[in-house]
């Protein structure tokens, strides 16, 4: 029986070098087959869990019938089904073959980088620990944190070649079931090669044809989604991912960041102000200059029009050509940023912006007054570091340039009212995008928009969770 299982894997596993097979004799008539890929199956593990313990009791004359109890490891499983053979030793488990008998002994190789700082979300204050590879290290960032039997996760392995880990986590007594239901079910349906990577599962799970902003959250942060999965969220961990997955995702989380948590709510109002101000003002400001000066010059005083129209004096292409040559010469700097490695990337955007601005005012190709324009866009976006909400930005900011190209203040009005019936019409795994404005509520606007006192953050949000006590009043 055990020689059939041999000549499966070695069938299976044809042409793979690192596949190791061991064959042990620990008595006149009973042999143990060894078997595990050196590449992702510690030696030394192997060698401790394992072959030590059969080498003890080999030539022992009393017969063994218990295999668990001759090689004990972290994490033992017995094989009933064959298909499950390529699975166990693909993630790292030792196989140990007797007669009819199959133990999975888990003897993974520590192949994982230690635990960072995060990079893509910085914080002055707080936590300074972020996800890695390894699911059951991100795990376990997690659970540090949450220590509750109410935690529970579901696991499911994605891929018909990867077959990547991918983990549920909720709380039980505060997730929408609802939810949590249809989110395992689409993960059920899912059918692919592979999963690398939790960008890719939630691209499998969301409509992404729909809508350019990110309707879930990709976050580095264990405290992010402690706190997410506190308010009733659901977070998803995906194997040999550095991100978890945050749903559902409102368009008032990307504005805001979770780590204004960390400050006083005095001081971080203004400054959430100052972001939702510098949102909006990313995606209008060229289509306003663009609507004053072509349509509605009646609207500029007179000295500021004269000033215009003297720095356009000898410029060879209209106002709108200007706008559309800036806007594609800054996203190809910005491309170029995200691009090159960190060491010198940002001193040569800077430098290509400098040198590329002052030239292009120097010959005549654009206006100062479109330098300064183009500039406050961009500064007023790099305020968001979510790649998606950048590439939301930059489609709004053309649909709006394109309207006040033909209709004047009156495009952006037009273009203002596609941005709210879009974004009015997106759904978060079921749940209202525009929350809390549409529908309003109260709880949630000081999560999000704003922020009151933690001593009086008493509630959670009734459209997450029914279980709505956050803590006690205090006296």
């Amino acid at each position: 029986m055990k020689e059939n299982v041999i000549k499966r894997i070695k069938k299976e596993f044809q042409n793979v070098p690192d596949l190791i097979i061991k064959k042990t004799k620990i008595s006149l008539l009973d042999t143990v087959y060894v078997v595990y890929l050196e590449t992702v199956s510690s030696s030394d593990k192997v060698n401790d869990y394992i072959l030590k313990n059969l080498s003890n009791i080999s030539g022992k004359k009393n017969k063994i019938y218990d295999l668990t109890s001759i090689v004990p490891g972290p994490n033992t499983k017995v094989i009933n089904n064959y298909d499950e053979i390529e699975f166990y030793i693909t993630n790292g488990f030792t196989l140990v073959i007797r007669n009819n008998e199959i133990l999975a002994i888990e003897t993974k190789a520590d192949i994982n980088r230690s635990v960072p700082s995060p990079e893509s979300e910085p914080a002055p204050n707080g936590p300074k620990d972020a996800f890695v590879e390894n699911y059951q290290i991100n795990m376990g960032l997690v659970k540090r944190r949450l220590k509750s039997n109410m935690l529970k996760t579901k696991e499911y392995v994605v891929g018909r070649k990867t077959k990547t880990t991918v983990g549920i986590l909720y709380f039980d007594d505060l997730a929408d079931q609802e939810v949590i239901t249809s989110l395992e079910e689409k993960i059920k349906k899912i059918d692919i090669d592979g999963i690398v990577d939790s960008s890719m599962l939630i691209q499998l799970l969301n409509d992404e044809a729909k809508t350019h902003f990110p309707t879930h959250i990709l976050t580095e942060r264990p405290d992010n989604v402690a706190k997410a999965l506190l308010e009733g969220k659901i977070a998803i961990l995906v194997d040999t991912s550095c991100f978890a997955i945050v749903i559902p995702a409102f368009f008032a989380d990307f504005i805001n960041p979770g780590i204004d948590t960390y400050h006083k709510s005095t001081n971080v109002n203004f400054l959430k102000m100052l972001r939702i101000f510098s949102f909006f003002l990313s995606m209008v400001v060229p289509a306003i200059y663009i609507a004053l000066v072509n349509y509605n010059q009646e609207t500029i005083p007179t000295n500021l029009l004269v000033s215009f129209s003297i720095q356009r004096d000898g410029v060879p292409f209209p106002a709108i050509f200007e706008a559309f040559i800036m806007l594609f010469i800054c996203e190809m700097l910005r491309e170029s940023d995200l691009r090159f490695p960190s060491t010198y990337g940002s001193a040569i955007s800077v430098l290509g912006a400098l040198i590329l601005g002052d030239a292009a005012v120097s010959a005549g190709i654009v206006s100062p007054i479109m330098i300064i324009t183009i500039a406050l866009t961009f500064m007023s976006s790099l305020m968001f570091s979510e790649i998606e909400v950048a590439n939301a930005l930059r489609y709004m900011r053309f649909i709006f340039l394109i309207l006040a190209s033909f209709y004047g203040i009156l495009g952006i009005v037009f273009a203002s009212f596609y941005f709210l019936i879009k974004i009015n019409d997106l759904y978060s795994f079921g749940k209202p995008y525009f929350y809390p404005l549409m529908p309003f509520d109260k709880t949630y606007l000081f999560k999000s928009i704003l922020k009151k006192p933690l001593v009086k953050d008493t509630k959670k949000s009734e459209l997450l969770t029914k279980n709505l006590t956050k803590q006690g009043d205090r006296v």
